[in-house]
């Protein structure tokens, strides 16, 4: 349930929670004043908020909701992965989970955007022998020349700020709505796609 465990039998893991949980917030806090110190914006503390936002989720918000501690992660290496291993059988494949898509392809996307804005920084950054360093310039109309635009400078960061953060969002939403409001496997949801007007009743379509 919720309520207080043994410290051998749940206490610790409630403790080191609630401890974690503090942390990642006064250090969110910390960001703020830093920021505002600097006079800055909050783009850093805003961003670990959702980071924050994915970890509260994951050991707070989704337990309460499932109505038992347990249906936490532990802490542990392979205990975790175990966790990730058994959360993702109770609900058949959750790859076919559409919000757990989202949020990978959130994570594969950001990872795109930002190993080519590192491998451009570090082409303009180390030219050929005997000539200068490139500037933003030349960075810019790699990107034009390649795929058409080039969104900037500071474009690329936002970017990748913006992806990074969609990515733990939808991570969040992916797993707080399994077990809260989908019960069944998740393949099962896909249904509505194979009862679509357009091939619903075609003999030997997708319905056989």
């Amino acid at each position: 349930g919720l309520a207080f465990a043994p410290l051998m039998q749940g206490g610790l893991w409630q403790i080191i929670t609630i401890c974690a949980t503090g942390a990642f917030i006064s250090w969110a806090l910390r960001e703020v004043e830093i920021c505002r110190k600097l006079g800055i914006g909050l783009h850093v503390p805003f961003a670990f908020s959702v980071a924050i936002f994915a970890y509260v989720t994951l050991v707070i918000i989704r337990p309460i909701l499932m109505g038992s501690w347990g249906y936490a992660f532990p802490y542990g290496i392979f205990s975790h992965l175990d966790w990730v291993s058994n959360t993702g059988y109770t609900y058949g494949n959750f790859h076919y989970n559409p919000v757990h898509m989202i949020a990978v392809s959130f994570f594969f996307t950001n990872a795109l955007a930002l190993a080519l804005h590192g491998a451009l920084i570090l082409s303009a950054a180390n030219p050929p022998k005997g000539e200068l360093m490139k500037t933003p310039d030349h960075e810019d109309t790699f990107f034009r020349d390649l795929i058409g635009y080039s969104v900037g400078t500071l474009g690329i960061h936002r970017l990748g700020m913006l992806l990074a953060i969609s990515a733990a969002f939808f991570s969040a939403v992916c797993i707080v709505i399994s077990g809260t409001i989908w019960f069944d496997q998740w393949v099962d949801w896909w249904d509505w796609w194979l009862q679509l007007p357009f091939w619903a009743d075609i003999p030997g379509g997708v319905n056989g």
